[in-house]
């Protein structure tokens, strides 16, 4: 029996970290498309949501069987417990990337407004925080989860760079200002995967201290 728990924790570290991998094909996708100005690779990352959508559901449901049936104590209660709120923030970074397909689709053809160096960025990062964050919990490394909190305002200080730039577009050329405020719309979304990541990598804190006021 306690061999067939041990397989089934391990199967939830290896899911979290698949889940994971999904959401960084994920913003790898979303942010390909948008540089290219792809519509249809825009769809391909809108449709690749659904797998990520299948693989919260496995995970929950593989954690429901060990709550159920193996009634973990301690920390293995923690371990199991918080996948299950890490899960809905790894969903939500799914639907982001998909949105930001949404815009491209709308954006695709006309040439921006602006140069992408911003929210480019803030891609490549927010992806690293995502698997730094999960990480953090497969390995139960505090210290790599509260580095992923603490990077969290990086990622707030270049969307504040990307609106303030954007703003000053507007002002100075109106015409640009509905493609410019879809530009600042995707940057809001990277924003917001950034605090995914930063909740995701608080979960893993309290996965490994059981103290909840690490959780904002």
């Amino acid at each position: 029996m306690r061999e067939k728990y041990e397989l089934q924790l391990k199967q939830l570290s290896d899911e979290m970290i698949h889940m994971g991998s999904l959401i960084e094909t994920a913003i790898e996708m979303a942010i390909d498309a948008l540089i290219k100005g792809d519509d249809q690779k825009a769809r391909e990352a809108i449709e690749f949501d659904d797998t990520i959508d299948q693989a919260q559901k496995d995970i929950e449901t593989l954690c429901m069987r060990i709550l159920l049936m193996q009634q973990p104590v301690a920390t293995d209660l923690r371990f199991v417990s918080t996948a299950l709120k890490m899960v809905t923030d790894m969903e939500r970074i799914g639907d982001h990337a998909a949105d930001i397909s949404e815009i491209t689709i709308m954006l695709a053809g006309s040439g921006y407004v602006k140069n992408l160096d911003v929210i480019k960025r803030m891609a490549v990062e927010t992806s690293k925080m995502v698997i730094k964050s999960i990480e953090a919990y497969v390995e139960k490394d505090l210290d790599k989860a509260k580095e992923v909190v603490d990077y969290d305002d990086v990622i707030d200080d270049l969307f504040l760079k990307e609106k303030s730039d954007i703003i000053a577009m507007i002002s100075t050329s109106p015409d640009k200002g509905s493609e410019a405020t879809d530009l600042l719309m995707i940057a809001k979304y990277f924003e917001r995967i950034g605090d995914h990541a930063s909740n995701i990598a608080e979960w893993a804190l309290y996965a490994g201290t059981g103290d909840i006021n690490v959780i904002k």
